[in-house]
């Protein structure tokens, strides 16, 4: 029994002393550089750490002409608000919301520009809120729902929806 302690805290040494020895040597009597903060925290806590998992919304689809007056879109319980001035001309859009485990949003004419961002709010009063303090975002994914890029947002706990400014049209859904 205490050879078996032994052997072990001789291993645990072992080991702690191969792991604090990789990396690059520093001078003597000079500090090895400290690693940004994002490098530090990892970019997982920083921007989220994968889609939000919510229970399956009923299957929707909007079309609706937006024109240069501007208008909103609602599609389930997410809306899209065009301001005036976005739009040159009157543009069919339509909106779909899938019956999935993600709350996403995809719209059409896939890669419409707009003149002036518009607002993209999601709703996430049926997602799993463990860890709900942590920021929620919304996310430009592919079809397949790869995260490409992480929006500006800002998350409103009270009514559980996040909204962020788009310059285009794509897939879109909420990622911690």
């Amino acid at each position: 029994m205490r050879a078996t302690r032994l052997a072990l805290a001789t291993l645990f040494g072992a080991v702690t002393v191969v792991v604090l020895s990789c990396g690059e040597p520093s001078p003597v009597g000079v500090a090895p550089p400290v690693p940004p903060r994002q490098a530090l925290l990892g970019t997982s806590l920083l921007q989220g750490s994968g889609l939000l998992t919510c229970s399956p919304l009923a299957y929707d689809s909007v079309t609706a002409t937006i024109g240069p007056d501007g208008g909103t879109i609602r599609v389930g319980p997410h809306a899209l608000a065009v301001p005036a001035g976005a739009l040159a001309v009157p543009t069919t859009i339509t909106a779909v919301v899938p019956s999935d485990t993600v709350n996403v949003v995809r719209f059409q004419p896939e890669g419409l520009q707009f003149d002036r961002a518009v607002d993209l709010t999601l709703s996430y009063a049926n997602c799993n809120l463990v860890g709900s303090l942590a920021p929620k975002h919304i996310v430009y994914t592919t079809d397949a729902l790869q995260i490409l890029e992480y929006l500006s947002t800002v998350d409103d706990l009270f009514t559980q929806t996040v909204t962020g400014e788009l310059q285009h049209f794509s897939d879109y859904a909420i990622a911690w």
